[in-house]
C-alpha cells in the first residue's frame, strides 16, 4: 500500500493544466470495439483505471499503439471472442467498474457479453439496472450464472425501440447509446444523461458514421447503421480536476492559473464555487484563482443556510461534493452539503472532524459544515483514502493543515488523478510518496 506524506501550510503559485476527463476516456475507449477500423484518441489521462482498461483491450487482442503522451491508436480487427468466457477476463472486468461500458459495444458487434459484479469506489449501492433494462429493451437475453456470479448476455440481433430510463445514468446512457448505433431500426432514449461526456461520445460516434440526434438533451434518437468506421477524437479537460484545483487554491490561500480548463463545458461548477465565496476569473479558456485570505459562504435571499446539492446535468456533479465539503470547513459561514446519489460518500467526514473541522453528519446523505474561517486551522492527521473523490478532499485538507499528515491507500487517488503529487509539488506543495 502506497502513502502520501503531506507537509501542510504551503501556498501554491503557478500554472497547472488539467488532465483529460477520466469519465469520458472510459466511454470513448470502450467505443473502439464498435469498429474494426483504426481509432486515434488524444488527451487520454495516464491514471490507473485507464491503464487497466487499455491493458484489458490488449488482452482481448485489440491492437494498441501509444503514439505520444496521451495519444493512443486502437484497432479492434482481431478481437478474441473466446477470451470473453475466460476466468481472467471476468476477474479483470469485475475489478474495474468502467469496464461495464464494454458490454454495449460487445453486444452490438459480437452478439454476446458478460456482466459480472463490478468494482470501483466504495460509496454505496451503484445499481446496474439501467444498463440491464436498456439491453433487454433492445432484445438482449440475460442468463444469470450463479456459480460464477455474472450475467451471460446474448443478442443475435439488437432491435431499435423506445425506452424511458429509470434514472439519467451516465454510464447506462453511454452503454445503451453505443449498443443502439448498430441496432436495426430507430432507438429513442428518453431521460438520457446529457453530461458533456455523453455529448462528446455522441459526436464521436456520429463521426464514425452513427446517426444520433438530440445531442445535449435528455431525448436521444439513434437510427441504427450496419457498421461504423474509424475516426480521431480529443477528450475534454477533466471538470472534476478543474474543480479540485479551484477548491485547493482557495483553501490553501494560493493563486494559480488553470490552463485550458474547457470553461464552456463546466456548467454550474464555477458559479457553485462563487456561492461559497471563492473568486474566480475566466481568462479565455483559462481560470485564474487569486490568493484568498478568507472567503464567505452566501446565504439564500431569506437569510437561510446555503445548500450545495448534487443533481443530474446541468446540475452540480456529485463527484465534486467532497471537495465542496472540505473547502467549506475553512470558509466563513455554514452550508448544508446534500449528497443525494450515493449513501456512503460522506462517511469520510470523520477524518475531517478529527482534524478539527466543525461538521455535523445529519444522515448518510447530508452534512452541515460550520465554517471556521481563519479562526482555527485544521490540524494534521493520519488518514486512509476510501475512494477517489474523498481521497482528493483529504489531500486538500492535509495541504491546508498545520503539521505533517499521512494518507494511506492512495491507489484510490491514483485511479483518478494523474501524478497528482508531482504536479502539485511543481506549484510549491510538499508531498512525498511512500
Amino acid at each position: 500500500m502506497n502513502s502520501f506524506v503531506i507537509e501542510g501550510g504551503y501556498r501554491l503559485h503557478g500554472e497547472i493544466t488539467p488532465q483529460g476527463a477520466k469519465n469520458e476516456a472510459l466511454e470513448v475507449i470502450c467505443a473502439v470495439l464498435l469498429t474494426d477500423e483504426r481509432m486515434v484518441i488524444h488527451n487520454i489521462p495516464d491514471i490507473l483505471d485507464i491503464r487497466n482498461l487499455i491493458q484489458l483491450l490488449r488482452d482481448m487482442h485489440v491492437k494498441v499503439d501509444r503514439l505520444s503522451t496521451g495519444t493512443y491508436a486502437f484497432q479492434a480487427d482481431t478481437v478474441d471472442v473466446a477470451y470473453f468466457e475466460s476466468d481472467e477476463f471476468i476477474r479483470c472486468v469485475a475489478a474495474l467498474r468502467g469496464s461495464v461500458m464494454l458490454t454495449g459495444p460487445l453486444l452490438a458487434r459480437f452478439g454476446k457479453a458478460i456482466l459480472p459484479h463490478v468494482g470501483g469506489d466504495k460509496i454505496g449501492r451503484r445499481r446496474l439496472d439501467t444498463h440491464i433494462f436498456g439491453f433487454r429493451k433492445l432484445g438482449a437475453e440475460f442468463r444469470y450464472d450463479e456459480q460464477r456470479q455474472l450475467y451471460d448476455i446474448e443478442a443475435a440481433t439488437l432491435k431499435g425501440t423506445y425506452m424511458l430510463l429509470d434514472e439519467a445514468s451516465v454510464t447506462g446512457t453511454a452503454n445503451i447509446l453505443m449498443a443502439s448505433t448498430l441496432a436495426k431500426g430507430v432507438t429513442t432514449i428518453y431521460n438520457a444523461a446529457c453530461e458533456p461526456y455523453i455529448q462528446q461520445l455522441s459526436e464521436m460516434l456520429n463521426r464514425m458514421g452513427a446517426r444520433i440526434t438530440g445531442i445535449g438533451s435528455n431525448l436521444l434518437t439513434v437510427e441504427g447503421v450496419a457498421s461504423l468506421r474509424g475516426t480521431e477524437h480529443v477528450i475534454l479537460p477533466d471538470m472534476i480536476e478543474v474543480g479540485s484545483f479551484i477548491g485547493m487554491a482557495a483553501m490553501t490561500g494560493s493563486d494559480i492559473v488553470i490552463k485550458n480548463a474547457g470553461y464552456d463545458k463546466l456548467g454550474i461548477i464555477p458559479d457553485s464555487f462563487r456561492r461559497i465565496g471563492i473568486h474566480i476569473e475566466q481568462q479565455n479558456d483559462d481560470i485564474y484563482v487569486p490568493e484568498h485570505d478568507s472567503y464567505e459562504i452566501e446565504t439564500f435571499m431569506d437569510g437561510s443556510i446555503m445548500t450545495v446539492a448534487d443533481a443530474t446535468w446541468p446540475g452540480l456533479t456529485p463527484d465534486l461534493l467532497s471537495v465542496f465539503l472540505v473547502v467549506a470547513t475553512q470558509a466563513k459561514g455554514s452550508v448544508l452539503i446534500h449528497q443525494k446519489m450515493f449513501e456512503s460518500r460522506l462517511f469520510f467526514v470523520d477524518k475531517l472532524i478529527d482534524m478539527g473541522a466543525q461538521i455535523i453528519l445529519c444522515d448518510p446523505h447530508r452534512a452541515t459544515v460550520i465554517g471556521l474561517g481563519n479562526r482555527l486551522k485544521l490540524r494534521a492527521a493520519k488518514m486512509v483514502s476510501p475512494d477517489i473523490r474523498a481521497g482528493i478532499a483529504l489531500l486538500i485538507a492535509a495541504m491546508s493543515a498545520e503539521g505533517t499528515s499521512r494518507i494511506d491507500n492512495i491507489e484510490q487517488i491514483d485511479r483518478g488523478y494523474q501524478q497528482i503529487d508531482c504536479r502539485l509539488n511543481a506549484l510549491g506543495a510538499h508531498i512525498s510518496r511512500l
